[in-house]
């Protein structure tokens, strides 16, 4: 018994690795971890009762808590009380919504919407409409397979449109030793993209910069963009979010449409609307005509079916109620624009927070960008110096998300910051 127990304990080793080496999976290595997720999980495990988390891009109160909007509640409540059922929603999503979106992105005046030229799905929020887009060119833009992206972009950019099949090229944006806008670079830059090729622009509160065009620093991109005959598709997850004025934020997309530039819009409710966890966004293309739009909308629906057959059902039914609703979207625009202000209101205490602690840098930049995220100019080395002695976490570029600020811990961040780089 004890040499066939020696036996089984030789063999166990060599059995395991004859296991490992015939299994379907032995050649998946290790993928690397998210940046931002990994920010998280360091924070979790820090005891400073001072710490920050100034990685994660959700909104948080002025006590640094999750907010639900009091709008959302009673769309809520309208749900609940009517018992409506649980059925599939059309591949296109919910009409309600969609009809709503396409006016919330386009204005409700706009021609586009009276001769019907468009077609607009429900997406699983920004990510799910960008990748719904990016298929539909994958297999129907002939042209070309480049798309061009700001240099930097939101970090899931590069892979919703590599993994589409689709090739990626950059334009420069954000120049580092001013914190702000390369405009004269990305103007070159798109001068020299070749005709046809697919071009991405942030509709407003570039993500991670923070760094928006000036209103006629747009008209020139537009000028621009349709001199070269590219196709413009628009990622506006921030409308409202922004500077809190719907129609403010969607002005560059309005614009390039009135020039005659027929563009791609992917939209996100997760910031606007807090909707994060309800997968809440909307895809639309602007067509020639409404006989193009209604062929197009059939193709999108082919493309939708194998994804996920039809989105899902209650976030659209809140988006779709605050939306069609009067007293309640009336309610929204004054709490979007509320949580827009806080933001603006965090850089300006920032940056005089700054100040209080002596510091001789220009901070303008910080008040000079927008929405949620800022790019503050920060060096790795000095990141680190905010994480390892301060608590402070946010990621290697020096982004931080203006959100995690608040009255009472601004002049921690400033205190840290100014040592840091004094």
């Amino acid at each position: 018994m004890a040499l066939l127990h020696t036996r089984g304990l030789l063999a166990t080793p060599r059995l395991a690795a004859a296991t490992r080496a015939s299994s379907w999976w032995s050649h998946v290595e290790m993928g690397p971890p998210d940046p931002i997720l990994g920010v998280t999980e360091a924070f979790k495990r820090d005891t400073n009762s001072k710490k920050m988390n100034l990685g994660v891009g959700a909104y948080r109160d002025d006590n640094g808590k999750p907010y639900v909007l009091n709008c959302v509640r009673k769309a809520e409540a309208m749900i609940a009380s009517k018992k409506m059922d649980k059925e599939y929603l059309p591949i296109g999503g919910l009409a309600d919504f969609t009809r709503a979106s396409a006016e919330l992105a386009l204005g409700e005046n706009s021609e586009v919407l009276k001769s019907g030229r468009y077609v607009t799905v429900q997406g699983i929020s920004g990510t799910g409409s960008l990748r719904i887009g990016a298929s539909f060119l994958q297999r129907f833009f002939k042209s070309s397979r480049d798309v061009y992206l700001p240099k930097p972009s939101w970090g899931n950019h590069t892979p919703i449109f590599r993994d589409a099949g689709l090739q990626l090229q950059a334009y420069r944006y954000y120049d580092p030793k001013t914190c702000s806008l390369d405009f004269s670079g990305a103007m070159d830059d798109i001068s020299k993209i070749p005709e046809k090729s697919i071009i991405l622009l942030h509709a407003c509160a570039h993500n991670p910069t923070g760094v928006d065009p000036r209103q006629e620093q747009w008209k020139e991109i537009a000028a621009l963009v349709k001199k070269r005959n590219l196709l413009v598709y628009f990622d506006m997850a921030y409308q409202g979010f922004a500077s809190g004025d719907i129609n403010r934020d969607a002005w560059a997309v309005r614009y390039f449409i009135d020039q005659g530039i027929n563009v791609l819009i992917a939209q996100s409710y997760a910031k606007n609307m807090g909707l994060y966890g309800e997968r809440v966004g909307a895809f639309t293309m602007i067509c020639s005509n409404a006989e193009e739009a209604k062929r197009v909308e059939s193709q999108l629906k082919i493309l939708i079916r194998p994804m996920y057959s039809n989105p899902p059902m209650n976030g659209a039914r809140i988006a779709s109620i605050i939306l069609n609703t009067p007293d309640i979207r009336k309610e929204w625009l004054v709490e979007v624009k509320g949580m827009a202000d806080r933001i603006i209101s965090m850089r300006t205490q920032l940056v005089s927070n700054l100040k209080k602690e002596g510091s001789s840098h220009n901070w303008q930049h910080i008040t000079d960008q927008i929405g949620m995220f800022c790019f503050t100019g920060l060096k790795p080395e000095q990141v680190e110096k905010l994480i390892k002695e301060f608590s402070i976490y946010l990621t290697k570029d020096g982004r931080i998300s203006v959100a995690g600020v608040t009255s009472g811990n601004v002049g921690y961040l400033a205190h840290a910051i100014h040592q840091v780089t004094k």
